[in-house]
């Protein structure tokens, strides 16, 4: 019998769970990835990270605004 201790919802074979990266998670990894001398290049876990989370605020943020475009006078 296996117990489930971990607090992550999401698994690599494809869990139907989901727990989206936010820009709070992504700025908690980049603090610890630099306390720790970890990869801060471009490609590392951090900047990923950065990436989805303000991916997912986008997502969130834009619900139903009908498309992106830059309005304004011309």
């Amino acid at each position: 019998m296996s117990s489930n201790t971990g607090k992550s919802n999401t698994s690599s074979s494809g869990g139907t769970k989901s727990n989206p990266m936010t820009s709070s998670d992504a700025s908690r990894i980049q603090s610890s990835q630099a306390k720790s001398g970890g990869d801060m290049s471009s490609g590392g876990f951090a900047a990923r990270a950065q990436a989805a989370g303000a991916k997912n605020t986008n997502a969130s943020s834009g619900q139903g605004s009908g498309g992106g475009g830059q309005g304004g006078k011309k």
